[in-house]
């Protein structure tokens, strides 16, 4: 199926020029070309009309999970008939195996698992095993470990109608893939049985299958919609995809466990020789114990440590991964590039020097050592052809020769104008520029230099009337997301951040970004970081820029210098061909919470992270308006993340109840008589 690209507009300024330069250098084999492109200036769009030109599944790598989401966005709407997938890491928390020998400390891996990313990164591999028109998003965690795609066709149970495989050979093979029964209430990587009927819940999509038997044979199989039962499709043939990019076929195990058991005696010799016995004791129990699960059940904790032999490589070559899903014509789209590489090559000796301690101290064999992300050549080596895209490449970006440039906006919006003000009263003239900007109907991005500050001038505005939240690495995910979309539809005015506001971030109502302390000469206030920054504000015609600063640094100006550059050439367009500036318009991007229990909330997100009491956070939700569900739901998150667990218990079975239609004061009642 070819790639069919929907836009409501065609390409315009500078982008014609830039998708044929591209196109051109793809299809005469350029291993690498770079699109430098201002912010506004349309640079997914162009990467899309790309895509859809040379018609090749493409890889779209981004800097951070937040971003990978919003590129994900645009390219679904750019491509609804074709599949556009998302791949991040799946960990809401993740505390990584390892031992500190000064203090004798074993810190076992403790993660949470996000399971609705889960059910993307499934749904990814999914896609490229099934059809040609893929495009994944995908950031970072694109270069660590996966099984491999020849593992996971080997455990793909495909079902047809008017096949005899029988229902418990069905069961079986379900069973071996990864999936669990649960006759009760099953969910995705389950299945339940009833007589002849047999409902399988992927582990990649929310609706289910029904395949019923008659006698040995598929009489029906059907799609339908979880909640409801209704029927949504009737299908011939289905295949389900294993529950886990982990599983492992019986006759692989049975070929793994002795290779593992062999390295386990060496090693365990090695420690004895040395006079290591208790080194020598852990490995071999540990060991034991984990070979003894992968043959009762096809999986074990950690897995991943003997993903060497699962994997079939030879000791020190490179993981299988995401990239080796995709068919060999794939192109890969790299943005923000002057941010995400560096980002890769610094994956690799943080995960080897705190397995190398394991490794040494018995707590792993010496093959977990291969349970790795990429170097960097290796990921280079698999790339494909490869586009960078970004408004500030490095020196790496270019090595393929003249970047295409996109420097003229579709919109005629030019850089916006920047105004330097002193730092002796920032936060009153701050306050001031907030009102006046959301008096005029816009939002503001407010860039502070460390994570306390942001929170501390986010409860700051609060107190004096102002809608406002910050937003930095210990937001989880999905909530990041979220509080974009909070900024976009007004629930939040203004939102303060440190660096994860810079690239790529889409707010077309931001019509004023603040930049404090900008004379602090370093990475967060670097010429790119300030491009980056400024250009928050660049999607929209009435955008501006404030500096606060009492010196010019020579970031500033040579950022200034470079926004003046290219105000001229946009100014000197817009004359020519008679332009008007025009904003940005576009669609708020749709939440990735499938089932929202709360957590979108703009109340839930401070209550989880700062530890209000749940009468602290029902007195906020009062204040917007919230209905009682959500804030219930609100209270429930507060009282959990404060370890009123009793408390959480009842605000639980309370929401639960209204959920029903019930009276929740019942509940109250019934409590107080058992009590009694």
């Amino acid at each position: 199926m070819k790639f069919d690209l929907h836009s409501d507009y065609a390409p315009a300024g500078d982008q014609p020029a830039a998708i044929a330069a591209l196109v051109a250098g793809l299809k005469r084999g350029q291993r690498f070309q770079t699109l430098r492109g201002v912010t506004g200036s349309g640079k997914t769009f162009t990467a899309a009309s790309v895509i859809a030109a040379v018609n090749r599944p493409a890889l779209v790598v981004s800097q951070n999970k937040t971003l990978a989401a919003q590129l994900y966005s645009e390219l679904k709407a750019f491509f609804p008939n074709n599949r556009v997938e998302y791949f991040v890491s799946y960990y809401d928390y993740y505390q990584p195996e390892a031992y500190i020998p000064s203090t004798d400390t074993y810190i076992a891996k403790d993660s949470a698992i996000n399971d609705e990313i889960e059910k993307f990164r499934l749904s990814a591999t999914t896609a490229l095993l099934e059809r040609h028109d893929v495009i994944v998003v995908a950031s970072v965690s694109c270069i660590y470990g996966l099984g491999t795609p020849a593992e996971i066709l080997k455990l793909c149970v495909p079902i047809t109608v008017g096949a005899g495989q029988g229902r418990d050979k069905l069961l079986r093979a379900l069973i071996q893939a990864q999936y669990s029964r649960n006759d009760i209430a099953a969910t995705s990587g389950e299945f339940s049985v009833s007589g002849d009927t047999v409902n399988i819940h992927p582990a990649w999509r929310d609706e289910y299958y029904r395949v019923e038997f008659f006698g040995d044979e598929v009489d029906s199989i059907t799609l339908r919609d979880p909640l409801s039962r209704k029927l949504l499709d009737k299908l011939n043939s289905v295949t389900i995809f294993p529950a886990t990019h982990y599983a492992a076929s019986r006759e692989l195990i049975d070929t793994v466990v002795p290779q593992v058991m062999k390295e386990m005696e060496e090693r365990v010799a090695f420690f004895e020789s040395k006079g290591r016995l208790v080194e020598a004791q852990r490995l071999s129990q540990r060991t034991v114990h984990d070979m003894e699960m992968l043959r009762e059940i096809g999986h074990c904790q950690g897995i991943e440590n003997y993903s060497r032999y699962l994997t079939g490589r030879e000791p020190g070559e490179r993981p299988f991964c995401l990239l080796d899903f995709f068919p060999k014509d794939f192109i890969t789209i790299v943005d923000e590039s002057h941010v995400t590489l560096p980002q890769f090559r610094a994956m690799y000796n943080g995960d080897q020097s705190r397995k190398n301690m394991l490794v040494e101290h018995g707590f792993r064999l010496p093959s977990a050592l291969d349970n790795r992300p990429m170097k960097f050549e290796e990921f280079e080596a698999v790339l494909g052809q490869t586009i960078f895209v970004s408004a500030t490449p490095a020196d790496y970006e270019n090595c393929g020769g003249p970047p295409v440039e996109l420097v003229v906006r579709p919109t005629g919006l030019v850089d916006p104008p920047v105004e330097i003000r002193p730092l002796a009263n920032q936060l009153d003239d701050l306050v001031e520029e907030i009102h006046r900007t959301i008096e005029n109907g816009g939002r503001v991005l407010a860039a502070a230099l460390t994570k306390k500050t942001a929170e501390d001038l986010a409860d700051w505005l609060k107190k004096i009337d102002i809608k406002a939240t910050y937003l930095h690495s210990d937001v989880d995910t999905l909530d990041r997301i979220e509080t974009l979309r909070d900024l976009r539809s007004g629930v939040v005015d203004v939102l303060i951040g440190i660096n994860l506001l810079r690239e790529g971030v889409d707010l077309p109502e931001v019509k004023l970004v603040a930049i404090l302390d900008a004379d602090k000469e370093g990475f967060l206030r670097s010429t790119t970081a300030l491009i980056q920054l400024a250009g928050r504000a660049a999607r929209n015609a009435e955008g501006r820029c404030l500096l606060y600063a009492d010196k010019k640094t020579d970031s500033m100006k040579e950022f200034l210098r470079i926004t003046d550059e290219r105000r001229s050439r946009q100014e000197a367009y817009n004359r020519e061909h008679g332009i008007t500036p025009r904003s940005v318009i576009r669609g708020i991007q749709a939440s990735l919470h499938n089932n929202d229990e709360g957590q979108g909330s703009p109340l839930a997100r401070p209550a989880k992270k700062k530890g209000w009491s749940a009468d602290e956070v029902a007195e906020e939700a009062a204040k917007y308006g919230a209905d009682e569900l959500q804030r219930l739901r609100t209270e429930m998150l507060a009282a959990a993340a404060a370890m009123e667990f009793e408390r959480a218990a009842q605000l639980r079975d309370r929401l639960k109840a209204l959920e029903r239609g019930e009276d929740p004061n019942s509940l109250i009642k019934k409590s107080r008589g058992r009590k009694k």
